[in-house]
């Protein structure tokens, strides 16, 4: 099922740009069906939300779990969201790569005076002054050169909407090829969970360990596995800690089915994340 995902500033149109898209779809391709996941689809109240680091990302976390129920084979799934983080961006792109699905990026750009102009003339879903300007300062813009924001649609005011051509990087594309780090693989081993923390966490130390006597640019090699760890610049302890914590939690819904490949998707993990 290809994925659309809907970015920009708060009021700059991305609801409007996916009502058109929804409606294109219906007409030109009515065997498949579109869902749209949204704020609005699970009962967000954006001005509760937004000031909130644990709500917001809560409620990331819920938009990403409802794609995943619906992403398959035949329809398309929408995502109507900020979805101003590229981290998050790229943890959508994952997960339709590991569904084998398509997946293409629309961004609505917009001013920064025409969304606060447009957004002050709402009656209905308006943002707080103090919301919509942290929003617009906090939004990480698409790289159409990222793998993870591309193909990438830019849509200013007042554009036609492009529908054919996203159609086409939807529908005539081959889904790229999951990799080991996204394939869900049934669980085997019995210590999986005591495995897999002390795999990441021997990891940690080693990079913590290297990092005393390393320079920025140097490769680390890591134990029973031919990956490397990139090290670009120096690493915390705690950064390093969150990342093992999010491999943990996803590995714990994708299990391996042989712990001996933990350490390889641990290390792709990490050089994903930090290159990010």
């Amino acid at each position: 099922m290809p994925l659309v995902i809907i970015c920009g500033y708060p009021a700059s149109g991305k609801t409007t740009r996916t009502s058109e898209l929804q409606k294109y779809l219906a007409d030109s391709h009515p065997q498949r069906n579109v869902h749209v996941v949204s704020d609005h689809s699970i009962d967000v109240n954006r001005n509760e939300v937004y000031v909130s680091s644990q709500k917001e990302k809560e409620v990331r976390g819920s938009l990403k779990s409802a794609v995943q129920r619906l992403l398959g084979k035949d329809d398309v799934v929408i995502l109507d969201s900020l979805n101003y983080i590229k981290g998050f961006r790229y943890e959508l792109y994952c997960l339709s790569k590991g569904c084998h699905s398509t997946q293409c990026l629309i961004h609505c750009d917009a001013s920064k005076e025409w969304v606060t102009e447009r957004n002050q003339c709402r009656s209905q879903d308006k943002y707080d002054g103090d919301v919509l300007d942290g929003l617009v300062m906090r939004f990480e813009p698409p790289n159409p050169n990222n793998r993870w924001d591309s193909p990438l649609f830019v849509l200013q005011t007042g554009d036609t909407l492009p529908a054919e051509d996203i159609c086409a990087a939807l529908f005539d594309r081959k889904a790229p090829k999951p990799n080991q780090s996204t394939q869900s693989q049934p669980l085997s081993s019995t210590n999986f969970l005591y495995e897999l923390d002390k795999v990441t966490k021997d990891i940690v130390s080693l990079i913590l360990d290297a990092q005393k006597t390393g320079t920025p640019g140097d490769i680390i090699s890591i134990p029973n596995t031919k990956e490397k760890v990139v090290l670009k610049r120096v690493l915390t302890l705690s950064e390093l800690q969150r990342h093992k914590r999010q491999f943990i939690t996803y590995t714990k819904l994708h299990p391996v089915d042989s712990t001996a490949h933990l350490s390889g998707l641990f290390v792709q993990y990490l050089n994903n994340a930090l290159s990010i």
